[in-house]
């Protein structure tokens, strides 16, 4: 098994509960892991036998453009789209960050991260 990553996917978008956050929106980061089965693409060096980081890229970025109140939510929409999207991903680990949430303190990010296997 191998992972595919892709780290601190930076995102502007208006998730959360707020009404203040879906007019004004914030800065989002977005980590992304994949297993899958990639012994074929080391071998054959094709970009068709492996999963797409591009692809996996779109994804998040389709699904952060779909307003949430919930990080969860968007979360699991991210797991759901790449396991419907590319079955030969067996694991998703994706950990969506909202930057300076509006929480009345000094805090640098609240994240959620989540999990899912086939």
């Amino acid at each position: 098994m191998s992972t595919i990553r892709l780290k601190d996917i930076r995102i502007f978008t208006n998730h959360g509960c707020l009404s203040e956050e879906e007019k004004i929106g914030s800065d989002y980061l977005v980590d992304l892991v994949v297993r899958a089965d990639l012994s074929r693409a080391a071998t054959t060096d094709n970009l068709k036998d492996t999963i797409d980081y591009v692809h996996l890229n779109r994804i998040v970025k389709e699904q952060m453009a779909i307003r949430s109140k919930l990080l969860e939510h968007v979360g699991q929409r991210i797991i759901d789209a790449i396991f419907n999207a590319l079955p030969e991903v067996e694991f998703v680990k994706v950990r969506v960050s909202k930057l300076n949430p509006p929480i009345g303190g000094d805090v640098a990010e609240v994240s959620v991260a989540m999990s899912s296997s086939r």
